[in-house]
């Protein structure tokens, strides 16, 4: 696969989640109004700039009138950059901006040896002992409780200290997941578990993509071989975005 095919494989993810039609597109994003769009939160707008293009959907189609105006405006990179939205548009709220990273078969690079990797379907009382402990925020990020494969798991004693595992996302998309128990942190554990689950994923023959917002997760993909190929933003307008009518 080249990293132009792998490119491609990312934009097909995405265009098929937005729902409506849409089309990634030198020369500004492609805007499109769909409400049930899941590139963001319902009602909210959906950003994702993959390879220097970008699409985004909107809620309505006053909304829609506005990101055309800030597409003719910002360049698409600046689509994903909070700063400079804020400065075109009644931001309200935001998630984001997260990267995205994808994943080559040849340019995978597992943890070899070190700390033995337990593959197995963890019980829900120890997968939430983990997420208890990491904290509301860090367990939100992981995605864990989400995930659809089997746990790849590292214990202390009985404990499990370091997970990951991936959710299946539309376009045979793998979307890692992986977390570690704060008092393990900095010891390389995230790679460990992250590596087993990867090569898991492209064993199923899928594509493995990393969403990273915080930049020690960005660290671990990259490490692993995982790509950078662009940003995804959501974002809520204010009333300037949904009209009475449009709500």
């Amino acid at each position: 696969m080249t990293s132009d095919l792998l490119l491609d494989r990312a934009r097909e993810l995405w265009t098929d989640l937005a729902v409506n039609p849409a089309e990634f597109s030198s020369g500004g994003a492609n805007v499109v109004v769909s409400p049930g769009s899941r590139l963001c939160p319902p009602l909210w707008t959906g950003i994702v700039v993959l390879g220097g293009a970008g699409i985004v959907t909107v809620p309505s189609v006053q909304a829609g009138k506005l990101m055309a105006s800030a597409s003719s405006k910002l360049s698409d990179e600046e689509l994903v950059d909070e700063d400079r939205l804020r400065e075109v548009l009644p931001v309200l709220d935001v998630l984001g901006p997260a990267s995205l990273l994808y994943l080559d078969r040849a340019d995978f690079l597992p943890v070899q040896g070190g700390a033995a990797v337990e593959e197995a379907v963890c019980s829900d009382d120890e997968l939430a002992a983990l997420l208890a402990c990491a904290g509301e925020e860090d367990a939100g990020e992981s995605g864990l409780e989400d995930i659809t494969s089997p746990a790849f798991v590292l214990r202390d004693s009985d404990d499990v200290v370091a997970a990951a595992g991936y959710q299946a996302w539309p376009q045979s998309v793998a979307h890692l997941s992986v977390l570690v128990a704060p008092g393990h942190r900095g010891r390389g554990l995230a790679r460990v578990v992250a590596s087993a689950a990867v090569a898991h994923a492209l064993d199923a023959g899928l594509l493995p993509q990393w969403r990273a917002r915080p930049h020690p997760s960005k660290r671990v993909a990259l490490a692993l071989g995982f790509r950078e190929l662009g940003s995804q933003l959501s974002v809520r307008l204010g009333d300037g975005g949904l009209t009475g009518q449009d709500r």
